[in-house]
């Protein structure tokens, strides 16, 4: 079990920011194998305004990208650039995505993702979304790795 992952050090790894930071904390992670982060669901988020008045919920695709994001997390803390370089990863594909029940302001998803297959700069992923022990979401998810001069 590793020290938990923060805030601070994840804006750090990926290039999302609010109100599109879709992880909140690593919880664990093995290299170029799992992830279990957190992703805490807030009334304050702005998608909840429009997604439903009256009956906020969060939107399937938003739980995706969480998921997205944290296998992003997981292949930057598994793969050394080079000296001024970074990896950005892309979004290259999604199938079997499952819902299973929603996600409501004041729930804590729990995002596991599991390194299912490698090959040149694309990686394969399955990726897991809980609230408590039940299964929300599922999905297999794939990306692209670009390593790409860092402007800052």
């Amino acid at each position: 079990m590793i020290d938990s992952i923060d805030i601070n050090k994840i804006v750090e790894m990926i290039p999302h920011r609010y109100p599109f930071l879709l992880v909140d904390k690593v919880l664990d992670y093995r290299e170029f194998e799992y992830i279990v982060a957190i992703k805490n669901v807030t009334i304050n988020e702005p998608y909840f305004a429009g997604h439903f008045p009256g009956n906020p919920i969060m939107p399937g695709v938003l739980i995706v990208e969480s998921l997205a994001q944290t296998g992003g997390i997981l292949l930057s803390l598994s793969q050394t650039v080079k000296e001024g370089y970074e990896f950005l990863y892309f979004f290259a594909g999604i199938d079997n995505v499952r819902f299973k029940q929603v996600v409501l302001p004041g729930d804590q998803l729990r995002l596991e993702i599991k390194v299912t297959g490698h090959k040149r700069e694309f990686w394969r992923t399955h990726g897991d979304a809980y609230v408590d022990d039940k299964l929300v979401c599922s999905a297999d998810l794939m990306c692209a790795a670009k390593e790409v001069k860092r402007d800052y």
